[in-house]
């Protein structure tokens, strides 16, 4: 016990963020499973808490009360803005707020590392290569990640074009800026000149802005995931800054998780990641934008009474939900329908495709926050074999996910992308706004097939209409 007791602060200090260290990874884990994702992210939160309490005990920030004054103004400031952005934010403006808040983690790593190299400046001191090394990463990284995420963050809230933006000699052009920035870091290691450092990090949110501007449609989600991983791997690089092994820990955690998230969802969607990031998927648009289509082609529609019949003596339902259901704010409404058909003895489940919706698990959030039962949840891999066996495949505000034509059209844009067949259902119901296409900016085959059935309108309002029709069927 004495011993205990005369240990210095800096091994307790040690010591509790070995333990947010070990709570971090539980939480990790807790989010890779939706069933533990809530006490996933309460671990989490909890870790993070002890480690900023902790960290007020450093010499570093408390030897004045200048330092601390300006600590703690900044976590009141972040408070203000964090906390009502948080629980304010729709469903449907989840993936902007994850790409701004991720780019502010990103913009906080570069100025951290910033301020170290000043801080050598400042004082005289000829930092060791290594160290300068490492401040650099962390200026570049977090450049690059902070301009792409405002420029994510722009596309998603539509404050520019969603489309891929591409210009003449593009490729090349990103091509001078990565050397340009390279050379500057060069020149920044060897000189120490804070001057070339300055320029690197101007030069990399330039970087960041034109790698992200030629990337859109349906890419959006492995982008935010990319961005994530950029994020924090600058984090990991500002803990080695600071020698902080709770931000190298945690920083890595986040880095390599994002990666193997972008690389997992790369292959949902059947390309590679460069082909992603370089490819301006989505550019051209070819939907007809009318219920007929080329050539006087023409789909069938239908009444929520009528669909409300069919879908009341199915034997099996699938429903494959996509981002109409967030931006209509259905999900309660379709978890009504879902049980008012099991109700009747209907055997329901939802088919989650990879990368529905606009960013990682989008569509597993929002159901639930509806409460729907984890077992209804079904991953593409595990929902296909069951398609064939389905009397009515009912997709609410998915398009890219379903189209046929990732199989069957060499040279579309998502060929090679798996998807979710609901083409092999008995039956297709589709619950859409207008013709207009999905993300992919192209025509989905599977509307013009002669068992799909169009329901127009918005999602919310139709599903209340559907859940009245099967109720009276």
């Amino acid at each position: 016990m004495i011993l205990a007791v005369s240990l210095p602060l800096s091994t307790w200090r040690s010591g509790v963020y070995l333990i947010a260290i070990i709570g971090f990874v539980i939480a990790l884990k807790g989010l890779s499973s939706p069933r533990h994702a809530r006490q996933g992210n309460l671990v989490g939160a909890a870790a993070a808490i002890l480690a900023v309490a902790i960290t007020f005990t450093d010499p570093a920030v408390n030897h004045s009360a200048r330092n601390l004054a300006l600590a703690l103004a900044a976590m009141a400031l972040g408070a203000a803005i964090a906390v009502p952005a948080a629980r304010m934010v729709k469903m449907t403006a989840m993936p902007q707020m994850v790409a701004i808040f991720n780019g502010v983690g990103g913009g906080a790593a570069a100025l951290i590392s910033v301020g170290e190299l000043l801080h050598f400046h400042s004082v005289g001191v000829s930092p060791p290569t290594y160290e300068v090394v490492e401040a650099l990463l962390g200026v570049l990284i977090g450049s690059v990640s902070f301009a792409g995420s405002a420029i994510a963050f722009a596309k998603l809230q539509e404050l520019m074009a969603t489309r891929p933006i591409v210009y003449p000699a593009q490729q090349p052009i990103n091509a001078v800026v990565g050397a340009g920035v390279l050379a500057l870091f060069l020149l920044a290691v060897v000189t120490g000149s804070v001057g070339w450092a300055l320029g690197a990090l101007g030069l990399s949110l330039v970087l960041g802005a034109i790698f992200v501007l030629p990337i859109g449609g349906a890419d959006v989600p492995v982008l935010i995931s990319l961005l994530n991983a950029f994020t924090g791997l600058a984090v990991a690089a500002s803990g080695f800054t600071l020698g902080n092994n709770l931000l190298i820990v945690a920083g890595t955690l986040v880095g390599a998780s994002g990666m193997l998230l972008t690389r997992l969802m790369s292959k949902a969607m059947g390309r590679s990641l460069p082909n992603i990031l370089f490819s301006a998927f989505g550019a051209v648009v070819t939907a007809t934008g009318a219920v007929e289509g080329e050539e006087g082609r023409s789909v069938r529609t239908s009444t929520p009474d009528d669909i409300g019949v069919l879908l009341a003596y199915a034997r099996k339902v699938v429903i494959v939900p996509g981002y109409g259901l967030a931006v209509a704010q259905a999900q309660h409404v379709i978890k009504e329908l879902a049980d008012s058909l099991a109700s009747r003895g209907v055997d329901v489940f939802y088919a989650i495709h990879p990368v529905a919706g606009r960013m990682p698990g989008h569509m597993n959030v929002l159901l639930a926050e509806a409460n729907v039962p984890y077992d209804e949840l079904k991953e593409m891999d595990e929902a296909n074999p069951e398609m064939p066996t389905a009397d009515v495949a009912l997709v609410v505000g998915a398009n890219d996910t379903v189209n046929p034509a990732a199989d069957d059209t060499p040279g579309s844009p998502i060929y090679g992308m798996p998807i979710i067949h609901a083409d092999q259902a008995q039956h297709v119901v589709f619950l859409k706004r207008s013709m207009r296409p999905g993300f992919a900016g192209i025509d989905n085959e599977l509307l013009f097939d002669e068992k799909t059935v169009l329901l127009f309108g918005d999602a919310k309002d139709t599903l209340q209409k559907l859940v009245a029709a099967v109720a009276a069927a």
